[in-house]
């Protein structure tokens, strides 16, 4: 498999619901390194798995709708523990939407999977990887 990485950041407030985050059960900040990673089997007609430019112009904008806010009051994510994993989702699926919709160019349509990894931490981070 072939794949690029394109990296961003974003900066969220958030709480969480249950004993077990013990204090992050509070209103608290958190900011993310954020990786994206496109895969595909063969090159394009282009030889690249997809345009590095459009892929970081893509992750900028997903990561925009959440960045520098409270996810607690964003409608979509109201009432849900926003865990590094599942914000790992949430912006892989929001991607995989912008390749659907051809916003990554026509050659991101043979794309095979895209995975995220959030770095919460220089020793913590979390994933998610999904088909496309």
């Amino acid at each position: 498999m072939f794949s690029i990485t394109v990296r961003d950041h974003v900066m969220v407030a958030h709480s969480f619901r249950g004993e077990v985050f013990g204090p992050a059960q509070r209103l608290h900040g958190a900011t993310f390194v954020v990786d994206a990673t496109f895969t595909r089997a063969e090159l394009d007609a282009d030889n690249i798995v997809v345009d590095i430019g459009l892929a970081t112009e893509q992750l900028h904008d997903v990561l925009g709708e959440i960045n520098y806010r409270n996810l607690d009051e964003v409608p979509a994510l109201a009432g849900v523990n926003t865990t590094t994993e599942f914000l790992a989702r949430y912006i892989a699926d929001r991607l995989a939407e912008r390749v659907r919709s051809g916003a990554l160019g026509e050659g991101a349509l043979g794309l095979a999977s895209i995975r995220v990894t959030l770095h919460e931490s220089h020793v913590a981070s979390g994933s998610y990887e999904r088909a496309l």
